[in-house]
């Protein structure tokens, strides 16, 4: 049987005003009645309405979060910072799988809308313009995380990619290299194509080495597509010695097709990848990376997100967290 506002009214013979205030905290309330109602409610099993009081209050404390692959682990460590935050606030998360597929981040938006969140947090490789129009006609605020729009009009939780991808290029050049390879991610995206390409040009040039096309090699972000890279690689004229990888899947791709063919890390090839997910740990040699600090750009676009929601006064939407070289055993 569904126990209702006014079963618990009756009897605990208060009104449905009373019950209300009593289950929203109200201090408005006798205790001797306060006592009494809550004893009813936990006799009866009562549970509040969420939809209703939303109703009532505007307000369902419901967050939705938009996510490519709750399967990857660099986004899996994302929501888990969204995840304990939105918990620290008294928030509830409905989490949707988009694939990376537009249509289905339009279908999934409107969804989360049409059931009456007060706030989205959205990650996708490639937002376009597209997106900021829909962003922008939404009724609640939205903040991405660990994703990028050219504009910035969009409230967002990154690291400085391009400077990220510098650093790494710049590391290989300190230690001697000069036939550098990057492995990227998919070019359509703004992160690879815009910042992280950019700043691995910016290394070379104020390195004045030369930038060849044939060392950069565009992949998918799988381990699959990290083992074609490396054989691609095999077949430049001048083999790379040192490899900036972009995700840390396809780095373990890499390093894995290397010592198919009988190379060894770093030995023949010093490696470093771009997430510090647990991956990076898991194979060995274990990969010297950038640390992203996925879990708190997860945790920092939740509590972004609080903010907008309750209108308080914020000084930054557009926040930057720092990044660092961790070095392991695939750089010598």
């Amino acid at each position: 049987m569904n126990i209702t506002i006014y079963d618990v009214a009756r009897e605990a013979n208060v009104s449905m005003a009373t019950v209300s205030r009593v289950v929203n905290g109200n201090p408005n309330v006798k205790p001797a009645t306060r006592k009494k109602v809550v004893e009813v409610i936990e006799r009866l099993g009562y549970r509040p309405n969420a939809v209703a009081r939303g109703l009532a209050s505007k307000k369902t404390t419901t967050v939705g979060v938009i996510i490519p692959d709750i399967a990857s682990t660099f986004f899996a460590d994302l929501a888990r910072g969204i995840e304990d935050i939105a918990t620290m606030y008294k928030y509830n998360i409905i989490l949707s799988n988009s694939d990376q597929n537009k249509d289905k981040e339009f279908h999934l938006l409107n969804t989360m809308l049409g059931k009456q969140v007060d706030g989205i947090v959205f990650m996708s490789g490639n937002v376009t313009p597209e997106h900021v129009v829909e962003f922008e006609k939404s009724p609640v605020p939205i903040v991405l995380a660990g994703s990028i729009e050219e504009t910035e009009k969009i409230p967002s939780v990154n690291i400085d990619y391009e400077q990220a991808a510098y650093d790494v290029t710049k590391f290989f050049i300190d230690k001697g290299h000069k036939h550098i390879a990057f492995v990227i991610g998919p070019l359509h995206e703004p992160i690879n194509r815009i910042k992280k390409l950019s700043g691995y040009k910016r290394a070379l040039a104020d390195a004045g080495i030369e930038y060849l096309e044939g060392l950069v090699i565009e992949g998918d972000d799988t381990y699959d597509s990290g083992i074609e890279a490396l054989e691609k690689l095999m077949e430049v004229p001048d083999r790379p010695t040192a490899i900036f990888v972009g995700s840390d899947e396809m780095a373990l791709g890499v390093v894995h097709g290397a010592e198919d063919k009988g190379f060894t890390i770093p030995n023949d090839f010093e490696v470093v990848s771009s997430d510090n997910t647990r991956l990076t740990l898991m194979v060995r040699p274990q990969l010297t990376t950038v640390v992203q600090p996925l879990y708190d750009i997860g945790a920092v676009a939740m509590r972004l997100l609080t903010k907008l929601m309750n209108k308080e006064k914020t000084t930054n939407h557009t926040v930057v967290l720092p990044h660092r070289i961790e070095e392991r055993n695939s750089t010598r």
